[in-house]
């Protein structure tokens, strides 16, 4: 099959440090051609893939310095799609919807991954509009603030085995990896390991956006000899940080649409405290691969019991669930889906 990948210009594919759009459609690219498939990325072109890369700008676009505004480019990678299309089968988008207008004019099939959050202000209304555009969730729950959508199915994210060590000894410290900001809840994080009395070491990145929160509500918590600030990490860094944790917490305070990083973790063997909201009771197996909380004094217990979690089964749980190859094959089925127009799937996995 011949398919167009189109990803947001932010970051490059993948990512050189944080990032999590674009670290998926790198997974799904590279598996897409390892499984034989013809797989065109549109991506900025410090982009690194085995498919045929359409370069839209030299580099992305959170290291560059122009400060143009990023819909602008992505104005021109539509564009370039659409130049391109009758080149594919079907064309997968992960760019939000800012193409949806001219998606609905062309012959191509299309589908397009929401990636993030879907209760925002405006998105009914843009949605009760583009109601017939193709439209895949990355868990359930994210769908609930939009009925109305033309859902193809669920696909939950993957990432490849083989990119994560399974450690079968927990390592000595809880681990927090992801973005400082008012709904990641580093701060909770910080309270429940002092309770617990383990050291936490936090890899995270400081958007600026977030730089005034950072320095009033989280700098003055990292004076604990428990806490380690480490900044932010890149791939190659994460799979020691997280396999060497003895748990994962996610102590989020936001509808998560997926959690990528509650995945990585299980790849490594390290189970995953994480508050109860948005798509966490479909990763997290409470206690299986970890505890779901939902609270302090209940992350705080479950950090007390966490050698109850064995690591081998959340490594299984991985590959089974939650694999790069697993995440490919279900997407393949949405493609078919589309090109032959056939009724909605039911969940994919």
């Amino acid at each position: 099959m011949k398919v167009a990948q189109v990803s947001p210009l932010i970051e490059s594919v993948p990512p050189k440090l944080y990032g999590g759009s674009e670290r998926i459609v790198s997974y799904l690219t590279e598996e897409l051609v390892k499984q034989g498939h013809e797989v065109t990325l549109f991506a900025s072109g410090d982009s690194e893939t085995q498919a045929d890369l359409v370069p839209i700008v030299p580099q992305a676009l959170r290291l560059s310095r122009s400060g143009t505004n990023p819909e602008l480019y992505s104005i021109l990678m539509i564009e370039a799609v659409s130049k391109l299309a009758d080149e594919f089968d079907v064309i997968h988008y992960h760019i939000d919807t800012l193409h949806f207008p001219v998606t609905r004019r062309m012959a191509r099939p299309s589908i397009t991954t929401l990636h993030g959050r879907l209760d925002l202000p405006g998105l009914s209304g843009l949605f009760d509009e583009y109601s017939d555009i193709p439209v895949v969730s990355i868990s359930d729950s994210q769908r609930r603030p939009l009925p109305q959508a033309n859902w193809q199915a669920t696909v939950y994210n993957g990432v490849p085995a083989e990119n994560f060590t399974f450690r079968e000894q927990p390592g000595q410290y809880l681990a927090f990896l992801g973005r400082i900001s008012p709904e990641k809840r580093a701060d909770r994080a910080i309270g429940i390991a002092c309770r617990a009395g383990m050291p936490l070491r936090i890899a995270a990145k400081v958007d600026k956006v977030d730089e005034d929160y950072f320095n009033e509500r989280i700098k003055p918590l990292l004076n604990n000899p428990l806490i380690e600030f480490i900044g932010e990490i890149g791939e190659q860094e994460k799979d020691a940080f997280l396999g060497e944790a003895c748990a994962l917490l996610l102590p989020i305070d936001w509808p998560e649409p997926f959690g990528l990083v509650m995945i990585e973790a299980m790849a490594c063997g390290t189970p995953v405290i994480a508050y109860g909201q948005g798509a966490v009771p479909e990763v997290v197996d409470d206690g299986e691969t970890g505890f779901i909380v939902h609270d302090m004094d209940s992350a705080v217990s479950a950090v007390g019991n966490i050698d109850s979690i064995k690591r081998n089964v959340c490594r299984r749980v991985f590959e089974k669930r939650f694999s790069a190859s697993r995440m490919a094959r279900d997407y393949m089925r949405v493609y078919h889906n589309v090109i032959h127009e056939n009724e909605p799937l039911k969940h994919a996995v």
